[in-house]
């Protein structure tokens, strides 16, 4: 059974990482279950044989990048290039940066890469269905192919995401996560390096190494903690924070990537449980791929997962301040009790 939440006044918080400044507003909301999903993700676990990223199908998707176990036709894992790409990653042999500027606009060609991460052959499964060692084999092909995108000198970032169900922006139901790698910096990737220089610059210290409130501890591993987010911008917003201070994800080495995968199954499985199953966002919160020397005491990679629960409104989109109606510390609590429960049960 979940506890309540405890009444409390409104704060207004500021994230050390991102500078971004969120109103926490309990007022909003009296108990967890008041932001359950109304719509949990059932995936259709029998779809049309047209599908895709089924097995079998594979005729039916852009080419092939690579696959796990390579070359085998029964594959676990595939990488492919997205279909209906938002980049072009072939655009001549002119310069990528070859661009316009006159009255204040400017612009440079869409160059870069879209590509797809297709996670399990069978259509039902689900990411948090695999054991976490598949999880993990899933985190070495995001591994694996940003280290062949990091050859490529044009490129500057790049973003894994994974949109889970329709209202997170899922357009195939099947699971799958994408990779978009960028000419460019995006500016919330330039707002986090600046928030993290501005604590160390004060502190001489990694702001993401020195989390340590118990309130905000979600789980811990050997190599990593989860957390509520100090100042969550989304209720039940969750990060995994690397224990060991790392700029990159791609640095991984494979006894991490099972440790990671092992915590990412739990937070998916708890966050089922405790909002009935809801859409949601995972994004792995790299650096970019190149940065300078004085860069890397601050510079911090974290995943973060992003409940869909509640809409962006005109204050958001207006201000960039956010709502968010539920504490972090209200919110780990909640997501501990999974585990309390499995425990006693």
């Amino acid at each position: 059974m979940t506890s309540p939440i405890p009444s409390r006044a409104a704060e207004i918080r500021r994230d050390p990482v991102s500078n971004r400044w969120v109103i926490f507003s309990p007022a909003r909301a009296k108990r967890p279950t008041d932001f359950k999903s109304k719509t949990p993700q059932n995936p259709n676990p029998n779809p049309d044989s047209s599908c895709p990223f089924c097995l079998g199908n594979e005729h039916h998707c852009a080419p092939e990048i690579f696959r796990v176990p390579p070359h085998d036709p029964e594959w676990k894992i595939r990488v492919i290039e997205n279909l209906y790409p938002a980049l072009s990653r072939n655009l001549g042999d002119g310069d990528p940066f070859v661009g316009t500027g006159d009255s204040g606009r400017f612009s440079i060609n869409g160059i870069g890469f879209h590509d797809v991460v297709i996670e399990s052959p069978v259509h039902s499964v689900q990411l948090s269905d695999l054991e976490a060692s598949e999880i993990g084999d899933v985190l070495l092909a995001f591994k694996k192919r940003i280290e062949q995108i990091a050859r490529c000198e044009y490129i500057q970032y790049a973003q894994v995401f994974k949109n889970h169900g329709a209202s997170a922006g899922a357009s195939m139901s099947h699971s799958h996560s994408q990779i978009l790698a960028l000419p460019i910096i995006p500016p919330t990737v330039s707002d986090r390096i600046d928030g993290t220089k501005e604590y160390f610059d004060q502190t001489g210290k990694c702001c993401l190494c020195e989390v340590q409130s118990k309130d905000l501890l979600i789980e811990e591993t050997t190599y990593f903690i989860s957390i509520a987010p100090f100042a969550a911008t989304f209720p039940f917003e969750i990060w995994i924070i690397p224990r060991d201070h790392s700029p990159h994800f791609h640095e991984l080495n494979l006894e991490k990537v099972v440790d990671l995968g092992g915590m990412l199954k739990l937070m998916l499985r708890n966050m089922s449980l405790q909002l009935n199953n809801p859409p949601f966002n995972l994004m792995i919160q790299t650096s970019p791929l190149q940065i300078t020397d004085t860069q890397l005491p601050y510079t911090h990679w974290f995943l973060q997962i992003v409940p869909q629960l509640t809409s962006v409104g005109g204050f958001e989109i207006g201000s960039g301040c956010y709502i968010n109606p539920v504490f972090p510390e209200d919110a780990a609590k909640v997501l501990r009790e999974v585990n309390l429960n499995v425990t006693m049960s």
